[in-house]
């Protein structure tokens, strides 16, 4: 069996988030990535690849030339198999333990990190402004290397989420409190703001707790952290002192 030509279509189509959308599915790729899928509770719709041995136990199946490979894969070395996966359905929030919430990043690298270290350091609940790129964006499912099986995403409006819950809420500032000399609570939501303008305003009057990563550089000249570098310290510094 081969690639057909509405394959092709369907596939590629999934690069745009309206049509992710609209068919309720979405691309992941690499041996690694799609097994870390195929292990978890994400339905299947149809892998493709180049050996189906590794995938004899598996149904929608179909075995496909490496020419085939390049013209569906994103990435600019194709790595074995394609899968399509359906995007499963929202899971409520909880108003417990740790939850960070981003406001509109852009860089899908970032997010997909984000990902990654929310599901190393055991954060359950990543939510997100409507603004924040696509966590099925083929990039971040590339970049979270499968932790979107373990971490649930939310889309929602910020000030909403932020005004109705309980839990106290951090933000990073350049004059907030030092983060190495604060007791983190195990139950709080964390804000990380875009990459180039930091948090909205607006959402700012929501928080209580304002929290800043000193630097140590005798120059004192760098602007800013990487915000995937700064989640990952201050996850890390939740963590250590809870």
């Amino acid at each position: 069996m081969s690639l057909s030509k509405n394959q092709l279509k369907l596939i590629t189509s999934l690069q745009q988030k309206k049509y992710r959308a609209k068919y309720n599915l979405f691309i992941a790729e690499g041996t690694k990535v799609v097994q870390e899928f195929l292990n978890s509770n994400f339905e299947l719709e149809q892998l493709f690849c180049l050996d189906n041995s590794v995938y004899k136990n598996y149904e929608k199946v179909t075995l496909i030339n490496e020419l085939e490979l390049k013209k569906i894969s994103s990435l600019k070395t194709p790595n074995n198999v394609v899968a399509l996966f359906k995007i499963p359905n929202t899971k409520p929030l909880l108003n417990k333990g740790l939850i960070v919430v981003l406001d509109t990043i852009n860089d899908p690298g970032n997010l997909g990190t984000i990902i990654r270290l929310c599901d190393w350091f055991g954060v359950a609940q990543l939510v997100c402004s409507t603004t924040t790129v696509d966590c099925y964006n083929s990039k971040v499912v590339q970049a979270s290397m499968g932790s979107l099986t373990r971490v649930s995403i939310v889309y929602t409006t910020l000030e909403n989420f932020l005004k109705n819950t309980s839990l106290p809420k951090y933000a990073t500032l350049l004059n907030g409190k030092n983060v190495y000399k604060s007791k983190l609570p195990k139950n709080a939501v964390l804000v990380m703001g875009n990459e180039a303008n930091g948090i909205n305003e607006e959402l700012l009057k929501f928080v209580n707790h304002h929290l800043t990563i000193p630097r140590f550089g005798n120059l004192q000249q760098t602007e800013s952290l990487n915000v995937a570098t700064a989640t990952a310290i201050l996850l890390s510094e939740f963590k250590r002192t809870t």
